[in-house]
């Protein structure tokens, strides 16, 4: 009896210790997966194996290895639908790699998450591999969408999974590592990517600043290295097509005061054992542009969500790379019939550094090297039509005499008079920061020449030889007087952040505040946090806030921006009005055209991917009035084009008191599309509806409100 019981107890022990050495296998649960997605999911040992369609004649393929310890993506191929033999392998066994940075919000400053005027980078923070360990994977799909999350991932006190996402009838892969902490007053940057032990992909492609198209062999032992690229997006070019990678062309750019290329891209051997191999992707540089560097909110509790896009073709890198570059239009913004493009808030100080060098060259016209500035370049490459600039923001404006102050005018009026065209219009304009509360820009029709520290033995209006008739403002009233004589507008610039931390709330009841020549505020993404499906949300809630209280109040994109070169990642940073113009007014005949779609509401802003181009409700565009039945609402009618397949549509509405938010779900879209909305409301009590909508990438655009009586 022993002689048989040992041997098969030594066997038994032996497999027991073979299993427990055994690497783990994620368990697959694919309840929540729906092939009315477009995709198939398939299983075989250890493998999960994603198809799904990238276009009429191409499918795309995932093959995630769920055994712990061996690289995730097993194979990243595309396959022909006609020829499913010929199937095009672009990598086989690479691993998605994310670095997080963390750092800390000062909680202790009155700003807390709604801080710019901080810097997590000159205080202690940790870069921490994002490591994973593959226990589970679930499949779901919704609309268009399938996703597969795999966990589990942790950096640090950030724990979660990895998501991919894919859509019908795209080649788009969306990367996301999503993590949450239960730690306060965290601020956090990510770089993310692709490695391999073993790359298969010979050479690396991209666009310098430049746009021109530049290579490199693949060397794994190639130190890592930042990338200036443009377009944001470096391609592996494979044997059999290539993959690039970029990030959300918008959401991944927390905001700075520049917008420089600072290297948003990597490639070389990473130098940490839990990210070994060799890769490419992008990247946030921590110092940022070293003046404000307020990194990324993690408030605790919060999904953040550290995004990237691989793209999957079987064509060579540079059609990769123009491919890639239509999902921005090429990092411009389209011509839209009945409309023109309008920026606003720029503290270019090209008026000061054009007075500089007349005096450092000794002349009276135009100085050598300002004949054709960097920034209007940038400007028409853009798509930009009509600029509004914010001259002026050195801080000593609000004190300078009438005789220096009117030269620098003087200046400014003729320099965008000399390089405005029938095409391009540049408009003069200051964040002026004196006498309201908080800071806020000015905008007139036509050139206006003020002050803005009257005494009391000088009078309001005068007229000065050489300059015509000059204001002096020394206090609210004044400033609402002048805009009222001359037409002007003027808006709370970066509300409820920065300087205006506070702004407009603490001036909310004041006559020049209610008046019809306050526009209301301008809208920018920040701060950033990356577990918001919107962006720019703080300006978003107080438009809704400004409109419950009954104020025919607009809400403008702007930039605030210090410096725009043609090498920089203007794009990034940007966003855009579209105003409804017959044409783009000369200078020469004053710009009240302008002013007046502002102030009637007649234009909706965007990142640039999605556009609104009608929006109705009961048949009145956006600043009008709509009367409602007490039988029936309105219908809401608008259409919508996009490049990102879109994410969700919001009706907006508020009573006065409560603001109402009708959730459109739009994860049924493909890329490159336009879509109808006809949708009838619910009016009762209803006294104002606006629009917005967002994509999978966290672009977006809204409307100004359509007012209902």
């Amino acid at each position: 009896m022993k002689k048989i019981f040992l041997p098969v107890l030594l066997c038994v022990l032996t497999a027991v210790r073979a299993a427990q050495s055994a690497p783990a296998v994620a368990t697959v649960d694919l309840s929540g997966w729906n092939a009315t997605s477009g995709s198939t999911v398939g299983e075989e040992p250890g493998l999960l194996k994603l198809n799904w369609p990238l276009s009429a004649t191409e499918q795309g393929e995932i093959v995630f290895n769920l055994t712990d310890g061996r690289p995730l993506l097993e194979v990243l191929a595309v396959t022909p639908t006609a020829n499913p033999a010929s199937r095009a392998t672009l990598m086989q066994r690479v691993d998605p790699v994310t670095l997080l940075r963390v750092g800390s919000r000062d909680m202790n400053a009155p700003a807390g998450w709604v801080a710019f005027f901080d810097n997590p980078p000159l205080r202690a923070y940790q870069s921490i591999p994002v490591t994973l360990k593959k226990t589970r994977a679930t499949v779901t799909s919704s609309g268009n969408r399938t996703v597969v999350r795999i966990g589990d991932v942790a950096a640090g006190s950030f724990t979660g999974a990895i998501e991919f996402t894919v859509s019908r009838n795209s080649p788009l892969v969306h990367v996301e590592t999503v993590v949450r902490t239960t730690e306060n007053g965290r601020a956090i940057l990510y770089d993310a990517g692709i490695v391999s032990t073993n790359p298969d992909w010979p050479a690396l492609a991209w666009r310098d600043p430049a746009g021109a198209l530049q290579r490199t062999k693949v060397e794994p032992s190639r130190v890592f290295a930042p990338l200036h690229v443009s377009g944001r997006t470096v391609v592996a070019e494979a044997r059999q097509g290539s993959v690039a990678v970029f990030p959300a062309p918008h959401q991944y750019f927390y905001p700075l005061d520049s917008a420089d290329n600072l290297g948003f891209a990597w490639q070389g051997a990473s130098g940490n054992a839990l990210m070994r191999g060799y890769g490419f992707g992008i990247r946030q540089p921590p110092d940022g542009d070293r003046r404000w560097v307020p990194w990324v909110n993690a408030p605790p509790g919060t999904d953040q969500r550290l995004g990237i896009f691989y793209y999957l073709s079987r064509e060579a890198g540079e059609a990769t790379l123009d491919a890639v570059a239509k999902l921005t239009r090429g990092d411009r913004y389209k011509a839209l019939p009945g409309y023109h493009t309008f920026t606003s808030h720029y503290h270019i100080e090209h008026t000061l550094e054009f007075m500089k060098a007349q005096r450092d060259q000794n002349v009276s016209g135009v100085p050598a090297g300002l004949e054709s500035p960097g920034f209007v370049k940038t400007f028409k490459a853009r798509g930009i039509e009509i600029v509004h600039l914010a001259e002026f923001h050195n801080g000593a404006t609000p004190q300078l005499a009438p005789t220096p102050r009117l030269a620098q005018l003087k200046t400014l009026y003729a320099e965008c008079a000399r390089l405005s065209d029938g095409q391009f219009l540049l408009l003069p304009g200051e964040e002026p920061n004196v006498h309201l509360g908080g800071h806020w820009l000015s905008f007139f029709p036509k050139p206006v020449y003020w002050v803005l520290n009257r005494t009391k033995d000088q009078p309001f209006q005068e007229e000065v030889p050489g300059f015509g008739t000059v204001y002096h403002v020394g206090s609210p009233a004044e400033v609402l007087q002048l805009m009222e004589r001359e037409n002007g507008l003027m808006w709370t610039a970066h509300a409820r952040i920065k300087s205006s931390f506070g702004f407009p709330d603490s001036y909310w009841d004041k006559p020049f505040f209610r008046s019809d020549r306050f526009l209301g505020a301008a809208w920018k993404a920040m701060p950033s946090d990356l577990s918001q499906p919107r962006l720019g949300a703080r300006v978003l809630d107080l438009f809704d806030d400004m409109l419950n209280a009954g104020m025919k109040k607009a809400v403008i994109g702007e930039a605030d921006l210090f410096r725009i070169e043609p090498d920089y990642e203007t794009y990034a940073h940007l966003n855009i009005n579209y105003l409804k113009l017959d044409r783009v007014p000369r200078y020469a005949d004053g710009w009240q055209p302008v002013l007046d779609v502002l102030r009637g509401g007649r234009f909706f802003s965007t990142t640039g991917e999605v556009l609104i181009p009608n929006f109705t409700v009961g048949g009145q565009g956006s600043g009008s009035t709509v009367t409602a039945t007490a039988e029936a609402g309105p219908v809401l009618e608008a259409t919508l084009e996009w490049t990102f397949p879109l994410a969700f549509a919001e009706i907006i509405s508020g009573d006065g008191q409560e603001v109402f938010r009708q959730r459109i779900d739009l994860r049924d879209t493909e890329p490159f599309g336009t879509r109808q909305l006809r949708i009838p409301l619910e009016a009762k009590k209803r006294t104002w509806v606006r629009l917005e909508v967002w994509d999978l990438a966290t672009n977006g655009a809204f409307t100004q409100p359509v007012w209902v009586q």
